[in-house]
């Protein structure tokens, strides 16, 4: 993948460059991220280019084995499950947390209608829309433990675009539903739809995995 570098490029700017390029699939599961090829690529030195990596590292976008490159995870069959079902803990809770107070955040109301805007591409939207609930909930250590998940969160929602497993209108149809229960002062409510938007996506990633990886 080619990118178009600014005149200046901070640390910032790769990690947001590079952070797409994993979660679109362009850099695919699997694919080594050294240093000098992100150096080479964006015309910056190696310990910008380093820096970038190791946020990504951090974030979990990234793995890094001791004394080795950097690679894009390939999550497998249980880590999917691992994922998905510890982000609806967390996730359920925050939307629960929320419609007691019948507060529905700005921002996830701004990423539910940019997904709409961009149904081609709603990975960007769909993470905004579930990180604005998080993080407009009152709870900073909820908001903390979202956080050490969404790394490969966006991993897998970037899989789930890639690999048209679900749709930009049953995603928003979905979103409105668990923004409906919020404003109505529904927590049960907003919990279950939470998680049946959760296990939703977590039953059609692991449907094409088990196609693409030959389990019965």
């Amino acid at each position: 993948m080619t990118f178009d570098t600014p005149t200046s490029v901070r640390p910032v700017y790769i990690y947001d460059a590079l952070r797409t390029a994993i979660v679109d699939q362009s850099e695919l599961p699997g694919s080594t991220v050294t240093e000098s090829a992100v150096a080479l690529r964006f015309g910056v030195s190696r310990p910008t280019a380093k820096i970038a990596i190791e946020q990504l590292v951090v974030d979990g976008l990234l793995h890094r084995e001791r004394h080795a490159a950097a690679r894009v995870p390939e999550l497998s069959r249980d880590d999917i499950r691992d994922v998905f079902d510890n982000r609806a803990i967390v996730e359920s809770a925050a939307t629960a947390a929320l419609a007691r107070v019948g507060a529905v955040p700005a921002e996830a109301v701004a990423a539910q209608r940019e997904l709409l805007e961009h149904r081609d591409d709603f990975a960007r939207a769909d993470i905004a829309f579930h990180r604005a609930l998080v993080a407009g909930q009152p709870s900073p250590r909820l908001a903390r433990l979202h956080a050490l998940l969404m790394g490969e969160v966006e991993l897998c929602i970037g899989q789930v675009q890639a690999h048209h497993l679900l749709g930009a209108t049953t995603i928003a149809q979905q979103h409105q539903g668990i923004l409906d229960a919020i404003t109505a002062g529904d927590p049960a409510g907003a919990e279950r739809l939470t998680r049946d938007h959760i296990d939703g996506a977590r039953d059609a990633l692991l449907t094409h995995y088990d196609a693409t990886h030959g389990v019965h």
